[in-house]
């Protein structure tokens, strides 16, 4: 299979091929395709690490791909898309979405927004890749400690954040985290014990002035319904209402 970092799935193809050509000017491998069965036909004979996605592909639609993606591919994928409603933006971010960015773009900013992501995600898959290594090894810390798990941040007796591989305890069941998801899940259990603010979350985990509160909230909730039993009514992220989210505490 061709490795490539960044495929773009766009129906304007002057759009699609000036940003493919931009991110290979600065060494990200890119691609571009502009229909829903080309898109599905590049992931089935290349690698992809991170997908651009507009909503409007002709007679198809960017979320029925997305959805479609999601059924077998894990990789980032930020939605650009000239529609603006912030319909369109939970939706996009329901369905799987992890980013969505608004036409127009300038080049620069989303080569700079789409490196930090691929650098995050590259990051999570090498400490996978690590922690796997050295549980094949007999090396891994797989030891209890007063019936826990090293490397695991407990939020409750059946929940935990392991923070080698970046993926959710759930009970027996490891769930896997978007980047996203996880840094704001490590952030919250860095600061257990006090309220963080939703200008801290969007500075510290996002850094990006373009994310709106709307956003927080579909990624608080997706991570809600991981690790709660009743989503609705959370019992390890807890809203403070006006001015942000807190963990209370870790279980010891």
């Amino acid at each position: 299979m061709e490795q490539y970092k960044v495929l773009m799935v766009d129906d304007d193809e002057v759009i699609a091929g000036s940003t493919a050509e931009y991110f290979n000017m600065f060494d990200v491998r890119t691609a571009y395709v502009t229909s829903f069965d080309e898109a599905v036909a590049f992931l089935e004979e290349n690698q992809v690490s991170l997908l651009l996605l507009d909503i409007n592909l002709g007679d198809r639609s960017g979320f029925d791909l997305c959805r479609k993606i999601r059924e077998g591919y894990d990789m980032p994928i930020l939605f650009i898309s000239a529609r603006t409603s912030d319909d369109d933006v939970l939706i996009a971010l329901n369905i799987g979405g992890d980013d969505y960015i608004k036409k127009p773009y300038t080049l620069n900013v989303l080569l700079a927004k789409v490196k930090a992501i691929l650098g995050r995600y590259e990051k999570a898959r090498e400490l996978a890749q690590q922690a796997a290594e050295r549980a094949g090894d007999g090396t891994a810390l797989n030891s209890r400690e007063n019936g826990k798990e090293s490397g695991i941040v407990w939020l409750s007796e059946s929940i935990g954040l392991d923070v080698d591989t970046h993926k959710l305890r759930n009970g027996e069941e490891l769930l896997s985290l978007k980047a996203m998801e996880y840094k704001m899940l490590k952030y919250l259990t860095d600061h257990a014990g006090r309220v963080v603010t939703k200008d801290e979350l969007l500075k510290n985990v996002w850094d990006d002035e373009f994310i709106g509160e709307g956003t927080l909230a579909v990624h608080i909730r997706h991570l809600r319904e991981k690790m709660e039993k009743d989503p609705k009514d959370p019992k390890i992220i807890k809203t403070i209402w006006g001015v942000g989210y807190m963990i209370e505490e870790l279980y010891e």
